[in-house]
């Protein structure tokens, strides 16, 4: 069965600690559907952000903000933002007024590849969604996804055929101004995986 005709993950899913929510989440499938088709990807990369203790995350100190407020409410949403020119996409998870964050940082392609290829063409299929915004892109996923429900069409997030045998855990990429944060090991991965940014 395609997973975009599967039961997206329950809400009692989202309601774990962040680490272990962006443990968790590797395997699952990211399903995105539009107007164009339908894609999906395996998740084969994530990073934890911890809130209001963590320097590198945006709601650090409970910074409140347009752009933040998603991350105040109840898990399971999604949290879009601009990064440069690119959309990243985030699960929002913590519990309410906590906002912590599982940034979604690559997947392995999965359904509707072919769209993905029209909408970011590579030589390499394994260059296709090996970043953040590498898969938002690929995917059709932009700012209008922004406090959208995991639970619901067209977003959402199915449970994946297998488990990752191995998971690698290391420090998080990009954030190089955030003091400790820096070097905290709140990134987690498919071993082994081709498709993991780096």
């Amino acid at each position: 069965m395609p997973h975009s005709q599967r039961a997206s993950l329950s809400k009692s899913f989202y309601h774990q600690p962040t680490i272990d929510l962006a443990q968790a989440l590797l395997g699952c499938i990211l399903v995105k559907e539009t107007t164009e088709g339908v894609t999906s990807g395996v998740i084969v990369e994530t990073e934890a952000y911890l809130g209001a203790t963590d320097r590198a995350a945006h709601g650090f100190k409970n910074r409140r903000t347009k752009r933040t407020e998603i991350m105040f409410g109840e898990p399971g949403h999604a949290y879009t933002h601009l990064m440069h020119t690119h959309c990243l996409i985030n699960v929002v998870s913590g519990e309410i007024n906590q906002p912590e964050s599982v940034l979604i940082r690559a997947l392995e392609p999965y359904e509707g590849i072919d769209l993905m290829l029209k909408r970011r063409p590579v030589n390499k299929l394994q260059n296709l969604t090996s970043g953040p915004g590498k898969l938002t892109k690929a995917m059709g996923i932009d700012m209008n996804d922004y406090g959208h429900s995991f639970l619901y069409p067209p977003l959402f997030i199915t449970e994946g055929n297998k488990k990752p045998p191995h998971i690698a855990t290391g420090t998080r990429i990009g954030i190089d101004n955030s003091g400790e944060a820096k070097d905290y090991p709140l990134r987690f991965w498919v071993a082994g995986n081709k498709f993991v940014s780096r």
